[in-house]
């Protein structure tokens, strides 16, 4: 393979996350063949998407829906395990089992238009010329910072959530953490428990969602998502559209008070952050959980966004081109809507393409992509159960 010129592929996925694995596990099982047909880049030192980077006393059990790749169950889980480490070590798992020759770490620049109408994926591995492109790349490296006059003359430290490593940096400390969301909630509770003061700071009131979150209510958020993005808007957050997870440490929580919640702050100051009704917080710290935004800059040659901001989408297809799928975007920005999304995506390119979009009486002849994933499929969860056996002590 050359890595330095051009190299022809039928379908470039971007990204190995939840969704890029599931996208190329349903490329190989129509047939198409890594490093031949399809490839994989990825710019992340080793496997976990996003998972990879989670702070350390974020353990498996803590965890809120996560859903296994297609084909390979993980159990056996030790539920006191960093979910750095599990889902880390189970994406390596299932990247060896199918046989997905992850390319890494390769940042990928920019997507363009090519000659012949193909896409041109430049990275650093070298450029890619390709007839579709499945985009899953997440949001992880797109930090959301908020800006509120006089941060530049704040006095203490500011740092966003993915910047976070555990309460332990924020002992007998003041701390204001901004942001409704899940991780702001979890970030929260776990300095509570070491700082000398914690403010709780949103922009909306928080929505607190008791009992299960059934599969009506999950296919009206879907909906509420998918039509945003069929609109060129930018998606929402997860839980502005369904709220948060009411568990039995927030009850604790909000019994101490801990998630008694301000409205967004007006102006921070020299110590701290005032409000326009005269209300002050001081602080030693300022924790942004504020999210993040996908990370598609590299989409930009293409001009794909509407006036809105977003992408406008029809299923995992870009409507202003039919070639790229964007997955683990919009509706499908969950681990179990990546899933479906990466199987969706295949199907359509596979018309795109002019092929069988058929799961697998399509699969291409002298290939032995389909019967191995097949079997695979059928053989991984014996070795999943032992390889995420809870280690003793």
């Amino acid at each position: 393979m050359n890595y330095t010129g051009v190299r022809e592929a039928e379908v470039v996925v971007v990204g190995a996350g939840q969704a890029g694995l599931a996208a190329a596990f349903h490329l190989r099982r129509v047939g198409y063949e890594p490093d031949r047909d399809f490839v994989v880049l990825d710019h992340a030192p080793r496997p976990g998407g996003a998972w990879q980077f989670r702070w350390p006393t974020l353990t498996y059990g803590k965890v809120h829906g996560m859903h296994a790749l297609p084909g390979m169950e993980l159990t056996g889980a030790d539920p006191d395990r960093p979910s750095a480490e599990v889902i880390g070590a189970y994406f390596d798992t299932y990247e060896e089992t199918f046989g997905l020759r992850v390319h890494r770490p390769v940042d990928v620049r920019a997507v363009r238009d090519g000659p012949g109408g193909r896409l041109l994926v430049e990275s650093s591995e070298g450029t890619y010329a390709t007839r579709a492109l499945i985009n899953a790349t997440g949001t992880w490296d797109r930090p959301f910072w908020p800006r509120f006059p006089g941060q530049g003359e704040f006095r203490g430290r500011q740092l966003h959530s993915a910047q976070y490593r555990g309460p332990r940096d924020f002992a007998g400390q003041r701390v204001i953490v901004v942001g409704g969301g899940t991780s702001a909630v979890q970030q929260l509770l776990e300095i509570a428990e070491v700082a000398a003061a914690t403010t709780w700071v949103t922009r909306r009131p928080p929505v607190f969602r008791e009992g299960p979150f059934d599969e009506q209510q999950g296919r009206a958020a879907v909906a509420r998502v998918e039509e945003r993005v069929r609109r060129g808007l930018p998606p929402q957050s997860v839980v502005s559209v369904t709220g948060l997870p009411m568990t039995e440490a927030m009850r604790r929580a909000r019994e101490r008070g801990v998630l008694e919640r301000l409205p967004l702050l007006d102006r921070l100051t020299r110590t701290g952050a005032a409000w326009a009704d005269g209300r002050t917080a001081e602080a030693d710290t300022v924790l942004y959980a504020t999210g993040f935004r996908a990370a598609i800059d590299h989409l930009a040659p293409l001009k794909l966004r509407e006036p809105g901001g977003g992408i406008r989408m029809e299923g995992t297809r870009a409507v202003r081109d039919p070639r790229v799928h964007l997955v683990g975007y919009g509706p499908s920005a969950s681990t179990i809507g990546a899933n479906r999304a990466g199987r969706a995506a295949v199907r359509d390119i596979r018309r795109l393409l002019g092929e069988d979009a058929g799961e697998t009486a399509g699969a291409r002849p002298g290939t032995e992509a389909t019967a191995r994933a097949g079997a695979g499929a059928r053989a991984v969860t014996a070795r999943a159960a032992e390889a995420f056996r809870p280690v003793p002590g």
